[in-house]
C-alpha cells in the first residue's frame, strides 16, 4: 500500500482541520499485472508447439541445421504409403498440379517445403517437387529433422591452408 506524507495542510491551517486531511497518493500496482503476464507467456510457450497442425510422417534424419521461417510457408506432405497433403488437407495427385497453380497465382515467391516421409517412394517426392517447379514455386525446400549420420563435413582438412609437401 502506498501512503503520501503530504502535509501540506498543516501549512497552510494550522490547527485547523479542513474536511480533506491528509491526502493518498494514487499509484497503480503493477504486480499484479506483471504476475497474469508472466502466467500467460508460460502458457503460451507450453501451448504453441502443440499447435502445429501437420499429418503425422516420419521425417529423414540429416546434419543440416534448422532455417529460420520469414514468411509463413504453405506445407505439401507425402506420407509413406503415397498419400498427398496441402496443409493438412489430403488432395489427390491428379488434382495436386491445377491446385497448386492456383495458388502459385496468389504468392508464387511464398516459401513452400516439402515434407515427404522417409519411407515414401522417391519417384512420388521427385514428381511433387517438379509439380510445384511446374507451377511458378521459385522458393522450394525439403524438411528433414536434425541429427542424422554425419556425412564427414567436419573431418576434412580446411581448404584455406595448404597441405605440406615433400621436398
Amino acid at each position: 500500500m502506498a501512503l503520501s506524507l503530504d502535509n501540506s495542510t498543516a501549512r497552510r491551517g494550522r490547527g485547523r482541520r479542513r474536511g480533506r486531511g491528509r491526502r493518498t497518493l494514487s499509484e497503480i500496482n503493477v504486480t499484479p499485472l506483471v504476475d497474469v503476464m508472466l502466467v500467460l507467456l508460460i502458457i503460451f510457450m507450453i501451448s504453441a508447439p502443440l499447435l502445429t497442425a501437420g499429418v503425422p510422417i516420419e521425417l529423414p534424419k540429416t546434419e543440416a541445421g534448422a532455417v529460420s521461417n520469414q514468411a509463413e510457408p504453405l506445407t505439401v506432405s507425402v506420407r509413406a504409403d503415397g498419400s498427398l497433403f496441402v496443409g493438412t488437407e489430403q488432395v489427390a495427385f491428379a488434382d495436386f498440379a491445377p491446385r497448386m497453380q492456383i495458388l502459385a497465382g496468389a504468392g508464387a515467391t511464398k516459401p513452400i517445403y516439402v515434407r515427404a516421409d522417409g519411407r515414401a517412394p522417391y519417384a512420388l517426392v521427385a514428381q511433387v517437387m517438379a509439380s510445384l517447379s511446374q507451377s511458378g514455386f521459385t522458393s522450394i525446400g525439403l524438411l528433414t529433422d536434425t541429427g542424422g549420420p554425419s556425412s564427414g563435413l567436419n573431418r576434412l582438412p580446411s581448404l584455406a591452408q595448404p597441405a605440406p609437401q615433400d621436398r
